[in-house]
C-alpha cells in the first residue's frame, strides 16, 4: 500500500524537534516589557503580556519583520496581519481574558488564535500596563484635553446615489479617523497627577505609573474649548456624546478639573477618590454613574469605549516603538549572525541580516460603534 505523499512529508519530519518563537517576536516582546512594564498592569483582572507564542519555522516562507497594532483582535485584524505577512500583532486587549478548556474552530476568537499560530504570528497584549505607565494612554489623553493634538477635520463621504440598505434620514455609520494627528505644545497651562498610583516597588522611571490622571486647570476653562480639544485628538468623530446637569448650558460652563481614564473608567474617576473632578472623559460610563455625576453638577464625556484608545497607537505608541524596536532588533540580530556559525537554516540567517523593521497601525481595527447622522 503506497503512502499518499502529504503523508510521507510529514512522516519524514523529526519526531521531536525544539519550539521556539521567531528572534524578531523576541525583540518586540522585549521592547514592550521595556516600554511598558508588565508589572504595572492591574494583574488582579487584567491578562497581559504574550497570549500566542507562534513557533518559528525556518524550513518555511518567514514573515516580515512587521509589528501590526490594534486595539481589538478582531476577524478583519487577523485577515488584516495574516495578509501582510507580519510577525507580531501586540493587540491592545487580551483576546485571553479567562483560561481556555479548548481550542476549536467552533469559537471565533479561537479560530482567531489558530490561524495566527498557523501564519507564524504571535500576539502580544499589554492593556492596563499601557493606562498606567507613564506617557501611556492616561498621559495621552491629558494631552488630548489641553490641546496637544491637532488633526484634518475628516469629511463625511458623499452619500451614493442608491441608498435602499440605508434609512433614507440617516447617513452612513461615520468612526473617529485618528490619523494624520501631530503633537504641539499644550494650549492650556496646567497641572496633572495620577488618581491612582501604582503599587510600590515600580520600575525605574515609572514613579508617576498608575491608573488614571487629573488635570488642573490654572484657569477654569469654557467646556467647549475642552470638547474642541477632545473632537480633534480622538480624530472628530462624527458625535459625542456627553452628559451635563439639567438647567445647565454647555456655553455657560467652566472646567477646573478633568479626571481622564481610556475605556471604562467610572471606577477609576469616581471610586476612592477624595474628590470627583468638573469632567469625566472616558470611554464608557453606567446610565446610573452618569445620572449620579450630573446630578452632583458634573460632567461626563463618553466617546464609546475604544475611541479613547485607538488614538494612541497613531499619535504616540507607533514611533514610540518604532524607535525601541530598532535598537532591540539590532542587538538581538548581531548576536545571531554571530551564533549563526554553529549551524542554522538559511531563512534564519536572511532573518539575521533583515536589518529592517517596521510598526503599523491596523487600518482594519475600529470600534463597534459608529454614529449615523440625521440628515436635515
Amino acid at each position: 500500500m503506497s503512502i499518499p505523499r502529504t503523508l510521507r512529508r510529514f512522516s519524514n519530519m523529526p519526531s521531536s524537534s525544539p519550539a521556539y518563537c521567531s528572534p524578531f517576536t523576541r525583540a518586540v516582546v522585549s521592547s514592550m516589557r521595556k516600554l511598558y512594564p508588565e508589572s504595572l498592569a492591574d494583574k488582579s483582572w487584567d491578562n497581559t503580556g504574550l497570549l500566542l507564542e507562534a513557533p518559528f519555522d525556518g524550513s518555511r516562507y518567514r514573515q516580515r519583520n512587521s509589528v501590526l497594532l490594534a486595539i481589538d483582535l478582531t476577524k478583519a485584524v487577523v485577515d488584516e496581519a495574516i495578509n501582510r505577512g507580519d510577525s507580531v500583532v501586540v493587540a491592545y486587549h487580551p483576546i485571553i481574558f479567562r483560561g481556555l478548556k479548548s481550542l476549536t474552530l467552533n469559537d471565533s476568537q479561537q479560530t482567531s488564535l489558530l490561524r495566527l499560530a498557523q501564519a507564524g504570528i504571535s500576539v502580544y497584549s499589554p492593556h492596563t500596563a499601557i493606562d498606567a505607565a507613564p506617557g501611556g494612554m492616561g498621559d495621552w489623553l491629558c494631552d488630548v484635553v489641553t490641546g496637544c493634538f491637532i488633526s484634518k477635520p475628516q469629511d463625511l463621504p458623499p452619500a451614493p446615489a442608491e441608498q435602499k440598505p440605508i434609512p433614507q434620514l440617516y447617513t452612513k455609520p461615520t468612526y473617529p479617523q485618528p490619523t494624520g494627528i501631530t503633537a504641539n505644545p499644550p494650549e492650556l497651562k496646567h497641572t496633572r497627577k495620577t488618581i491612582h498610583p501604582s503599587s510600590p516597588p515600580v520600575p525605574e522611571g515609572c514613579e508617576n505609573a498608575g491608573m488614571g490622571r487629573l488635570v488642573t486647570f490654572s484657569e477654569p476653562q469654557p467646556l467647549s474649548t475642552i470638547i474642541d480639544h477632545i473632537a480633534a485628538g480622538v480624530g472628530n468623530p462624527g458625535g459625542i456624546p456627553i452628559a451635563i446637569p439639567q438647567g445647565s448650558q454647555l456655553e455657560d460652563i467652566r472646567i477646573r478639573t478633568v479626571g481622564v481614564c481610556p475605556g471604562s473608567g467610572s471606577s477609576v474617576l469616581m471610586k476612592g477618590v477624595s474628590e470627583i473632578p468638573d469632567l469625566m472623559f472616558t470611554g464608557e460610563m453606567s446610565h446610573h454613574e452618569a445620572l449620579a455625576a450630573i446630578e452632583n453638577g458634573k460632567v461626563v464625556v463618553s466617546l464609546s469605549h475604544s475611541n479613547t484608545e485607538r488614538g494612541y497607537l497613531h499619535a504616540v505608541m507607533k514611533e514610540k516603538l518604532q524607535s525601541a524596536l530598532r535598537g532591540e532588533w539590532e542587538s538581538v540580530r548581531q548576536e545571531g549572525i554571530k551564533a549563526f556559525e554553529d549551524g542554522g537554516s538559511v531563512q534564519e540567517l536572511e532573518m539575521f541580516e533583515d536589518g529592517t523593521c517596521e510598526v503599523d497601525v491596523s487600518k482594519a481595527d475600529r470600534d463597534p460603534y459608529g454614529i449615523m447622522i440625521r440628515r436635515i
